[in-house]
């Protein structure tokens, strides 16, 4: 595989977007915001409402012609997950640079045929893993490797997903089904497998957990209530109401995410034509879902440090809460801040980052334009240093959550490959 990757000198980084939804749309917005540095020349998307809304001076429905016409430097492929391998091995064949979304695959064996199929070719190549390219996580990272927690001992790790984020992605939203998507794990918290390795400075290597399907069932429907919102008597009382989720965000700050998901229109009367005809008006407890709405795994990490994540829909949206433990102190983190124990001295440490948003509508924390920026230098420069997580490293986040996966349905403990 070559390593050696040309640098582009003279004029911006031309990208093509494969896959305008929701998090292409946010990439893109990066780079129309930096003309200096990269130029968005292309989209490809089946949905025309979608391909207007990247705003790319070409346009295609279908990523077939960027293989067929070499048009840009890069390619961002934010397709669904289920979608992923067959572009990115045809474009990274045609000699691409390729920037692809988490999850690479819902499945071992896809993942491991995009992780090869890009290293033969010996193309650039990033995950979006957003979390690694926060500073937030600069800063665990900083506080970590600076020795002051002395033997790193073990972690604990939340991902409090949000009870109407729930709702909205994983009951009523494209992820609701393992068939269709993935796994919750690897769909929403393959990063975080990713960023507990990052932060630790060790691999995953053996992992157990349990999980499942609690809440959001047929047999837990309040009495009196309906197949969607909009018919149900008890709907007022209910806390995944659809109108009450996604009609004052369109009066408070219009036609953004969650609402563009739901529908393209940008008025009252288009929204609730929506919920009445589409799936983000079904009731949360009758509809096809499949997903766990809870999770916790214990994990052994290199050199015996150990960890545990738990991931939950029952909470507030919000930042990761993570605690780190080490034989000289300890450290406690909220996503903004992080507070250091130093045992030798009874100090305590506060470390701030500033207030920032931590879902996709406020860019994960600054994640997710740090992550642009890196793509576009590393393709920019030809070092693919300025990338933090490239397909070897993201493989191992990918091979822990399939392993976790294995876990929960059958009650052991499984060793994660370590390729």
């Amino acid at each position: 595989m070559s390593t050696t990757h040309t640098p582009i000198t003279g004029r911006p980084v031309r990208v093509a977007l494969v896959g305008a939804g929701n998090r292409g749309l946010t990439y893109a917005e990066w780079i129309k915001a930096h003309p200096e540095r990269a130029e968005l020349v292309a989209v490809a998307d089946p949905r025309p409402a979608a391909r207007a809304a990247a705003g790319a001076p070409v346009e295609f429905d279908d990523w077939r012609p960027l293989v067929e016409h070499r048009v840009a430097d890069a390619v961002i492929v934010a397709t669904q997950d289920r979608f992923h391998v067959e572009p990115v091995l045809a474009l990274a064949g045609a000699g691409y640079a390729i920037l692809a979304e988490k999850p690479l695959a819902p499945t071992e064996e896809e993942t491991r045929r995009i992780v090869e199929g890009v290293e033969r070719a010996g193309v650039l190549f990033a995950v979006c893993h957003v979390m690694r390219y926060t500073p937030y996580t600069d800063l665990v990272k900083e506080v970590v490797d600076s020795g002051v927690l002395g033997q790193l001992v073990s972690l604990d790790h939340l991902e409090p997903v949000g009870w109407w984020h729930y709702a909205h992605s994983y009951v009523r939203g494209p992820w609701r089904s393992e068939k269709d998507s993935s796994p919750m794990l690897l769909a929403k918290s393959c990063h975080d497998l990713d960023w507990i390795a990052y932060v630790m400075g060790g691999r995953i290597e053996r992992v157990t957990g349990f999980g499942g399907l609690k809440h959001f069932r047929p047999e837990n429907a309040p009495a009196g209530s309906a197949d969607r919102c909009l018919d149900c008597a008890v709907e007022s009382g209910c806390p995944y109401s659809a109108p009450k989720l996604y009609m004052p965000t369109l009066r408070e700050k219009g036609a953004v995410w969650p609402v563009t998901h739901v529908t393209e229109a940008t008025d009252e009367a288009g929204l609730l034509q929506a919920l009445r005809e589409g799936p983000y008006g079904v009731c949360v407890y009758r509809g096809d879902n499949d997903v766990v709405d809870h999770q916790v795994l214990a994990m052994q990490l290199t050199d015996g440090v150990t960890a545990t994540f738990q991931m939950v829909a029952f909470t507030e949206q919000t930042h990761r809460r993570t605690r780190i433990f080490g034989s000289h102190g300890w450290l406690v983190g909220d996503g903004e801040r992080v507070t250091v124990q130093d045992f030798r001295t009874g100090a305590s440490t506060v470390h701030e980052t500033g207030a920032s948003g931590s879902n996709a509508a406020d860019g994960h924390g600054g994640g997710d334009a740090a992550l642009v920026e890196a793509f576009v230098t590393a393709v920019a420069t030809g070092d693919p240093g300025a990338v933090r997580s490239g397909p070897a490293t993201s493989l191992g986040s990918h091979l822990a959550a399939f392993a976790a996966e294995r876990a929960r349905h059958t009650g052991t403990v499984q060793t994660v490959p370590a390729s």
